[in-house]
């Protein structure tokens, strides 16, 4: 897998699991404060969309993983 593969999984990975822990009619429902990392999560990808930089994929990157669109 490339590091950009591996951003989006993580990246949708996060945006559910935030959800279900922050919409109040989920089973695993914790606390709505959760939604604010969908947000987090949603304002990072809006940023790499526009600067072409993303912090997990530099972190990959030095973790070896190859780089790839």
């Amino acid at each position: 897998m490339t590091s950009w593969q591996i951003v989006r999984i993580a990246a949708g990975f996060f945006i559910l699991l935030s959800l279900a822990l922050g919409v109040p009619g989920s089973p695993v429902f914790v606390s709505q404060w959760w939604l604010a990392f969908t947000v987090f999560v949603g304002l990072n990808l809006l940023q790499s969309g526009f600067t072409r930089w993303c912090l997990l994929e530099t972190l990959l990157r030095r973790l070896g993983v190859r780089p790839g669109c």
